[in-house]
């Protein structure tokens, strides 16, 4: 395998994605009070405060200070602060889900399976970085959840992490990666990595494009063949 495959991938992720617009407009902006419920706001809000703050400083005053509303208005809609931080973790979870097999399904039939592999590791950072504040949120807060939301959300996970052990098998089966690879190993060096961008990545250091061409460079070269 050569770096050619890399460079192949980049061009046809930005043909798919083409900076992509974010759906997820700030709670703050008139066009989302006219339009969405204020029970869509709320979750909104709490995906901002979750990602800014974390779990052990979200407030549901800061949460609903942004909405616009009284924070005991937020119990019409949510039975409790961790009820509210669960479906912020779910969303979170299907944004993963649904973005990054979008950006795999979209590539034409011609794509190899490490190219898939590689266009997922770009939609991965795209929905967390800049997409999604409820992927940023999930990312960044899994750890510090209670076990009880944190086994809720475990099908979820599985669901995601099954789309990677799906593209890096196939891989491995046309003989796109080094041989005797523990492919186990290699998901979660590869997942773990990309989502602790979230701590790090800062914008006025580079642009999102340039993090995912390194992030690509470094898996078609560390596992690629």
């Amino acid at each position: 395998m050569t770096r050619n495959c890399g460079d192949k991938v980049a061009v046809l992720y930005r043909e798919v994605m083409t900076a992509a617009p974010s759906n997820e407009r700030l709670p703050g902006d008139p066009a989302v009070r006219g339009g969405q419920n204020t029970r869509q706001l709320i979750l909104d809000a709490a995906a901002q405060v979750m990602y800014r703050e974390g779990f052990a400083g979200t407030r549901l005053s800061d949460i609903a200070g942004i909405v616009g509303i009284k924070t005991p208005a937020i119990y019409r809609h949510f039975a409790s602060r961790e009820g509210l931080v669960d479906e912020v973790m779910t969303v979170g979870h299907r944004r993963f889900i649904e973005h990054v097999t979008s950006v795999i399904e979209a590539l034409p039939a011609t794509a190899t399976p490490l190219d898939r592999v590689l266009a997922a590791v770009a939609g991965h950072l795209e929905v967390a970085l800049t997409i999604s504040h409820y992927a940023a949120a999930s990312t960044r807060n899994m750890s510090q959840m209670p076990d009880a939301i944190r086994e809720r959300q475990q099908e979820l996970r599985r669901e995601y992490g099954a789309i990677w052990r799906r593209h890096l098998a196939e891989a491995a089966e046309a003989g796109q990666l080094l041989p005797g690879l523990n492919l186990y190993a290699a998901q979660g060096l590869i997942i773990g990595a990309l989502s602790w961008s979230n701590e790090w990545w800062d914008p006025e250091r580079g642009n999102l494009q340039e993090l995912i061409d390194n992030a690509q460079a470094l898996v078609l070269n560390g596992i690629g063949r």
